[in-house]
């Protein structure tokens, strides 16, 4: 009895043992990653995305390694594992129904290192306006932080699946198109001139264009009309911008000064007129008149 009870302290210790090793190896493992990934990747220029997948994976292999030894070092549990590799044909089928969707998971985020449809810190959009900077690719996941700053947690598989709007895969540089109504009775001109001044005189606007295109006199900034519509005509802005953050910024900043500087200048901002005709009026027009 006494022999029994010393082996099951043995144990005890040696399974509680194993898992404190792994843990704290694990945090340090990561901490350190997380150091190297902080310190090199912007001064050496290296995507961080796959020290980042490596720092999220390090832990579940140490964690399998540590069970693998568990496994290895009490009789028992290793009695266990041989009637379960007897029996492994029934446990594969068992194992492999149940855990369909975490190993697609893991292959879905295996796919996303190896083709890189996004990195982490990319500006990314996915279904239902989702809009946000990838901030952790994990085996199971892919974390978005939103401009609400919350997180999306979305499944590799899933999001293997999904159709990306990647601002920043090759070029973080954006053409935001900005557009503004002004009524049929406004000078076209003048409106599209004080767009254009505002737009350039805002410090995020980015001239994008090459030197050649600079000594042809190509200009940095195209307005057009794009639409007359019922009660309005639409100018658009092709502007230039260094990220997707500034875009919105420049965006929310000249709408706002556009229209004080179209009030300033006699420049109308039309909105929709309805006329009301009562019929009942009307009749009672026609009845007097007879």
């Amino acid at each position: 009895m006494e022999i029994f009870q010393t082996d099951i302290f043995k144990y005890t210790v040696l399974i509680v043992g194993t898992f404190i090793i792994v843990t704290v190896i694990s945090v340090l493992i990561r901490k350190s990653l997380d150091l190297l990934i902080k310190r090199n990747s912007e001064q050496l220029k290296i995507d961080p995305t796959n020290f980042i997948f490596l720092k999220n994976s390090s832990s579940f292999i140490l964690y399998a390694i540590g069970l693998f030894w568990i496994f290895q070092n009490i009789p028992y549990f290793k009695s266990l594992g041989t009637a379960m590799f007897a029996g492994a044909g029934v446990l594969a089928a068992i194992i492999g129904f149940a855990s369909q969707k975490a190993f697609s998971n893991i292959i879905g985020g295996l796919f996303i290192l190896i083709f890189k449809p996004f990195r982490v810190g990319d500006v990314i959009e996915i279904s239902n306006n989702r809009r946000g900077n990838v901030e952790e690719i994990t085996l199971r996941h892919t974390i978005i932080k939103n401009y609400q700053s919350q997180r999306i947690v979305i499944p590799n598989s899933q999001i293997s699946e999904e159709t990306i709007i990647n601002s920043s895969i090759t070029d973080d540089k954006i053409r935001k198109h900005i557009e503004v109504s002004i009524a049929y009775e406004s000078n076209i001109d003048k409106a599209i001139d004080l767009l254009r001044s505002e737009i350039k005189n805002h410090p995020l606007f980015l001239d994008n264009r090459t030197e050649i295109e600079k000594e042809e006199n190509v200009p940095d900034l195209v307005i057009r009309v794009v639409s007359l519509g019922d009660y309005s005509i639409t100018l658009r802005a092709y502007v230039w911008t260094l990220n997707y953050d500034n875009a919105f910024a420049l965006q929310c900043d000249v709408l706002k000064s556009i229209k004080e500087s179209y009030e300033r200048n006699d420049v109308e901002i039309p909105y929709p007129h309805r006329t009301i005709v009562y019929k009942n009026e009307s009749v009672n027009k026609d009845e007097t008149r007879s």
